[in-house]
């Protein structure tokens, strides 16, 4: 018996298709997502997102609408391809009405990407396979033998496997721990998270080679950390906010509300203020964290960092070695 052969992908006008691709491409390039790196325009151009989004869900006043590629209808149908090239993240996959799973907006992706920083024979682990369009950008960019993408959830795997094969791309995808890694494909020179982190996994630097980046959300922020050796890594924030779903799933929002209680809504309005409340959530009580960032002159994410140093890792304001610094967990 010959190879099986991947699945047909859904039927959509072609001519659409690639208006829609180009026209986000062209968007994304406008707004400076690209720079840095233009050889990613590239990707975005090559790699068609709505092979990786069959099927989306919308928020409605009453939960979730869902739409499909095969939808009997034309119109909705085009309005499926259309919102596949939205700059919008997309809700993919929905658990007793919750998110699980999603594909991030684009421009964001090509951010990350860009401050990801691969050179050619970089080999990437992806943490959060998603839909697999990432691990598709990231394998039209270096190829499949050197990109992994993990993911816990053995459903997300096969469907990313699955939207990868219809694509063209074969990189390795791995069902497991995103928290632990891939030690078997190890090492690696660049690992990339696309869900939301509450600190950074220790086997991560173990896993990478001298010189490696680490790019993660972490509260609702991006941590970019450069690898000293598997003991040690460092690095600061960037400007970008950034909010995914969380490494082991679920929804944190519906915590906030006893926790904020009695904060001035200026405060609370402040998307900066509410990245140190949960930078340092846990460690600082919220009334203390108030008058640190009102003491320090509202600090930007910049002036935050993170420092990993054997099993240590703690977060810090302006400098690793204090005043203000907190343990993550």
């Amino acid at each position: 018996m010959g190879a099986a052969q991947p699945p047909e992908p859904p039927a959509v006008d072609a001519a659409e298709a690639t208006a829609v691709r180009e026209a986000l491409v062209r968007q994304i390039a406008a707004e400076g997502g690209f720079d840095g790196d233009p050889g990613w325009r590239a990707a975005f151009e090559e790699v068609p997102r709505h092979l990786f989004v069959p099927y989306y869900f919308i928020g409605t006043t009453t939960g979730f609408e869902r739409l499909w590629g095969e939808d009997p209808d034309p119109g909705r149908r085009s309005r499926w391809l259309r919102g596949a090239y939205a700059d919008t993240p997309l809700a993919t996959r929905v658990r007793d009405g919750e998110l699980i799973s999603s594909s991030s907006q684009p421009s964001l992706m090509a951010r990350m990407l860009v401050e990801l920083g691969v050179r050619d024979g970089d080999a990437v682990l992806e943490i959060g396979a998603g839909t697999g369009y990432n691990a598709a950008l990231l394998a039209y960019r270096l190829g499949d033998e050197l990109v992994t993408t993990v993911d816990l959830d053995p459903e997300i795997t096969e469907s990313a496997r699955r939207h990868l094969e219809v694509a063209g791309y074969r990189p390795t995808v791995v069902t497991g721990d995103g928290a632990l890694g891939c030690a078997e494909r190890a090492p690696y020179d660049r690992i990339i998270a696309t869900c939301t982190l509450t600190t950074v996994p220790r086997a991560w630097p173990a896993q990478c080679s001298a010189g490696a980046r680490i790019l993660a959300p972490l509260a609702t922020g991006l941590i970019v950390l450069e690898v000293r050796d598997g003991e040690h890594a460092e690095g600061r924030f960037l400007h970008t906010p950034a909010y995914f779903v969380p490494l082991r799933g679920g929804n944190r929002e519906a915590e906030w509300e006893p926790y904020i209680g009695g904060l001035p809504r200026r405060a609370l309005h402040s998307e900066l203020f509410r990245f140190l409340l949960t930078l340092t959530r846990g460690v600082l009580d919220p009334h203390e964290a108030l008058a640190l960032w009102q003491r320090e002159g509202r600090p930007v994410r910049e002036r935050f960092g993170v420092t990993v140093s054997g099993q240590d890792v703690w977060a810090w304001l302006d400098d690793p070695a204090g005043p203000y610094t907190w343990p993550l967990p």
